[in-house]
């Protein structure tokens, strides 16, 4: 084994979304994760009755020796109905489930336009919640959605979270694609803020040399296939020393055999190992282009 250099940071902990094996259960990727040798996976609460049930997750926690590291609440529009019709009330049994679990962060996204009342509780929630229980409450940037030629936000007050200003960020990259971010950009303006990552691509549709951005599609490819600067976020948060974890959340819907979806989060753990080792003095060569960009 090589040694690490005395003074040179840890590499971030990565961790496998629950979300990555849909349409599997959350079993899967625990089952996957220890296969694999991911750090955890991030517990995506959703219709799988098995991601709702605290106790269950716990037991293929212990079972496949896979930590959970972070809790996604069920804040998306299909999920509006998990763990109850109020989203106060699901904010709460969310982190209560990261305390039980032993996650030190609740995902959740900005309330959208229509939940005005919890739009005008949202911030004094999260911040109490932290404070009563030291769970960092990361609320991750969104991006707007196109139909019909229309451009719209559904979120309140929008889709970027450091326009309003939170504790605790989540930096997603597929959403960054999607909503045509400066990636970088928005990293910096989190700051010390970023307590978790999404790692994924977005922004083109094929591997192939003929590329086609699809601005307002939520694409999570497999980082290095997209447009997104996934490598250069990599490498600086492995040189910042970010304590967080680097959150696996690709899409694999499509995937026909569990070879293939094995062979998709096998890659992306390999990309995510080999850009988030951190150098001991910070300096690394000029950066070689993300993969897809070569092809």
């Amino acid at each position: 084994m090589t040694a690490v250099p005395s003074g040179t940071p840890l590499a971030p902990r990565v961790a496998l979304s629950t979300a990555s094996v849909y349409a599997e259960p959350a079993s899967v990727a625990f089952e996957l994760a220890a296969e694999l040798g991911y750090d955890g996976v991030e517990l995506m609460v959703w219709s799988d009755p098995v991601s709702q049930d605290v106790g269950a997750v716990a037991g293929l926690a212990e079972r496949y020796g896979v930590p959970v590291l972070a809790v996604h609440a069920p804040c998306l529009a299909v999920t509006q109905r998990v763990w109850g019709a109020d989203p106060i009330a699901r904010i709460r049994r969310s982190v209560a489930a990261a305390v039980t679990l032993d996650a030190r962060t609740v995902v959740l996204h900005p309330p959208f336009r229509w939940q005005r009342r919890y739009a005008g509780q949202f911030a004094e929630e999260i911040e109490r919640a932290r404070e009563h229980t030291g769970v960092a409450l990361a609320v991750e940037n969104m991006f707007p959605i196109t139909r019909g030629g229309l451009r719209t936000v559904p979120y309140s007050p929008g889709f970027d979270p450091t326009a309003v200003g939170y504790a605790h960020y989540t930096l997603d990259l597929s959403h960054t694609a999607a909503s045509g971010s400066d990636a970088l950009a928005m990293l910096d303006r989190m700051g010390a803020g970023l307590a978790h990552v999404h790692l994924a691509d977005g922004g083109a549709s094929t591997r192939g040399a003929s590329r086609t951005p699809r601005p307002g599609r939520d694409e999570h490819l497999v980082p290095g296939r997209g447009n997104q600067p996934c490598a250069q976020v990599c490498e600086r948060l492995a040189d910042s020393g970010f304590d967080g974890v680097v959150v696996v959340e690709v899409s694999t819907r499509r995937c026909r055999t569990r070879y293939d979806r094995t062979a998709l989060l096998a890659e992306s753990l390999l990309f995510a190992r080999l850009h988030l080792q951190p150098t001991a003095d910070g300096h690394r060569p000029a950066s070689r282009p993300d993969a897809a960009h070569s092809r």
